[in-house]
């Protein structure tokens, strides 16, 4: 992410090729691809028996809108760069571009004089060029980048645009200034495909736009409608300005960062995505606002982010001008529960995300297949030729000064995909292009996206009155993490372990966690107690460390529980089953017997007494005769007076027994 830029003022330079910067006169050119203004009689062109016969248009609703809100400080402009790795050869430049205008000839117009007393504003279509668009001023691409945000193509001189070519290590760059009033980006960018063409020769054809499956249509037919009360205030950037304005205090500041594309989650052929990179980049907004105010101690209030549709196509066709339609996108209810924990201190919940992510896709697929005009009905209403173009602009403006409060947060214009390979042929295909929106108050930012070469490149620009530029730096730098938060992962494998040692999580593996009590049909509590799967009480030997309690004598199929214990305060061990058998090292063949407790006059229950490393252990099976002998666990009787030769006084003799 490069630094802000300061756009200060404007440094006039000439590259000796009959260029010369645009903000002086406006005279018209005859350089290369420029054409005279004059007729064959000497005359103003267009003109015939002193009969005017230009070809007009009456303006769009959009370009009617904007012109009524223009004012000096804040230019309503669009800044284009294309980044090439050679310098393009001047005249050959300039040729093509003037060879595209002729097969694009809409971006020929210039404002006809206007009058308040008029129905329309109009536009003329001219023949050619009124001035060279193309020009190589020198100095830096920081330069070249403030006047793209502080000197605006006027209106009435053709084209509305002009294309600087500036140096920048280790390459050249094809800057474009737009006077959004007339143009759009996408438009001007289509003009850029046919003169790279033209210049190199090459291919410049769009690609065909990627297919996708068809998102479900909203049950019921429904209508997309507001998720919010209209009413509400939305919210707007916290202000952060230690020196408001710029050096004339207005203007815009604006940001240029290079960023990966977040990844999305795979789909099945024929599925509909989970969601798009336009819905990362609408949920990156929004945390990055939200996050923003709450750092800034500013009041929770609704998102609102317009976002422009365009369904033009991009072939040699393509319609030019203002072509996209806005749309609202807001949150709903879901921004209030979720504001909490997409807040908190540190990376915002991965699972709070991902429920942003799926409400804002299906809400904006349906905002995209409904149908409806430019700017709404009211748009329309509004420049309805019913009162003189005059008093329509007055109203106008005055009606936006009232509904300032309640206009979006934010603009987000995401162009998408280039579909251009943009290959100027000796000079070099495009490495990376750059689109900037205006960012006028009251809304005093805007964000803009555009993808080449893998490769996500951002634009942010916002309004001095509100943002300087530290401090859209540091927005900047908060946008790049909230995007980065929308990136999916995917989950981490499961290592199956043969071992029955804990893993990583604390657990052991499902295959190697023993039930309770050693038998089928039996789960783990939450607890770490054992559970049977038909009664939910809780069973003494089910439990993995409690002692057996004794068997009553004569109860057979008892087995031994062997849990080895160093002591009271020894951490227990995993009840992984082992064959009692095995669990213990034999006591080696030439050591001494160990003495059988049965032979003490008082032995202590098997239970009690420790086991030290090296004490042999005889299982009991089950299924043994307890007359054999008690179990380990069982606690045996005291043993009676013996006679002398070793029977019980009860005991019969051999002889008797036979």
């Amino acid at each position: 992410m490069t630094a802000p830029h300061r756009h200060a003022g404007n440094a006039p330079a000439d590259d000796g090729a009959g260029s010369r910067p645009h903000d002086g006169p406006r005279t018209a050119h005859t350089g290369a691809g420029a054409r005279p203004r004059t007729g064959p009689d000497g005359g103003p062109r267009g003109r015939e028996n002193g009969r005017e016969r230009e070809r007009r248009i009456p303006f769009p609703t959009v370009d009617e809108i904007s012109r009524h809100c223009l004012t000096d400080d804040e230019p309503e402009t669009v800044h284009v760069e294309i980044h090439l790795p050679s310098r393009p050869e001047p005249a050959r430049l300039r040729a093509a571009f003037a060879e595209a205008m002729s097969r694009h000839p809409r971006v020929l117009v210039r404002q006809a004089p206007a009058h308040w007393w008029r129905p329309r504003y109009e536009w003329v279509l001219t023949d050619g060029p009124d001035t060279d668009p193309v020009a190589y001023p020198g100095g830096t691409l920081e330069e070249a980048r403030r006047r793209a945000l502080t000197d605006c193509p006027p209106l009435d001189t053709s084209p509305p645009f002009r294309a600087e070519v500036v140096e920048h290590p280790p390459g050249w760059v094809l800057l474009l200034t737009i006077n959004h009033t007339a143009l759009d980006g996408p438009s001007c960018l289509r003009v850029v495909a046919t003169a790279a063409e033209l210049y190199g020769g090459a291919d410049n054809a769009p690609a065909p736009p990627p297919v996708r499956a068809a998102a479900p249509a909203p049950p019921g037919g429904q209508r997309p409608g507001r998720t919010g009360s209209p009413w509400a205030r939305p919210a707007r950037v916290a202000a952060d300005t230690r020196h408001p304005g710029g050096p004339d205090g207005s203007g815009n500041g604006m940001l240029i960062a290079d960023l990966p594309v977040p990844a999305r989650p795979p789909r099945e052929p024929g599925e509909p995505a989970a969601w798009t990179v336009n819905d990362q980049l609408l949920v990156a907004t929004w945390l990055t606002l939200v996050r923003w105010n709450h750092a800034h101690r500013a009041p929770q209030r609704p998102v609102r982010i317009t976002m422009p549709v365009d369904d033009r196509p991009r072939t040699a066709e393509m319609p030019l001008g203002n072509g996209t339609r806005l749309v609202e996108v807001t949150f709903g209810p879901l921004e209030r529960t979720l504001h909490g924990p997409l807040t908190a201190d540190g990376p915002p919940d991965p699972a709070a995300v991902a429920r942003m992510l799926r409400a804002t896709a299906a809400h904006t697929r349906a905002l995209k297949s409904a149908e409806r005009p430019q700017l709404g009905f009211s748009g329309d209403l509004l420049t309805a030729p019913v009162l003189p173009v005059g008093l329509r602009a007055a109203g106008i403006r005055a009606l936006r000064r009232a509904a300032g409060p309640w206009a979006s947060s934010t603009l987000l214009s995401n162009i998408g995909r280039v579909p251009y390979p943009l290959d100027f042929g000796d000079a070099g295909r495009a490495q990376a292009v750059w689109f900037s929106a205006p960012a006028r108050m009251p809304r005093g930012l805007s964000v803009t996206t555009v993808s080449t070469g893998g490769r996500l490149q951002l634009a942010l620009r916002w309004s001095r009155a509100r943002l300087d530029d530290e401090a859209g730096a540091r927005l900047g730098a908060l946008f790049t993490e909230s995007l980065t938060a929308t990136s999916w992962h995917p989950p981490e494998p499961e290592h199956p372990t043969t071992s029955g040692h804990p893993t990583a999580s604390g657990h052991l593996p499902e295959s190697r966690r023993p039930a309770a009590s050693g038998r089928p049909g039996t789960s783990e509590r939450p607890d770490g107690t054992g559970r049977s799967d038909a009664s939910e009480q809780p069973d003494a030997h089910e439990q993995p460390h409690a002692r057996e309690q004794p068997d009553a004598p004569g109860r057979p199929g008892t087995s031994e529980q062997t849990s080895a214990s160093a002591g009271p305060d020894a951490p227990a061990e995993p009840s992984t089953p082992t064959p009692p058998d095995t669990h213990r090292k034999p006591a080696p063949a030439d050591a001494p017997d160990a003495p059988d407790p049965t032979d003490a006059p008082e032995a202590a229950d098997a239970t009690d007494a420790p086991i030290t490393p090296g004490t042999p252990i005889t299982p009991v099976t089950p299924g043994t005769d307890p007359d054999q002998g008690p179990t380990a666990h069982q606690e045996r009787p005291r043993r009676a007076p013996q006679r002398g030769d070793g029977r019980l006084p009860d005991e019969p003799t051999k002889e008797e027994r036979a």
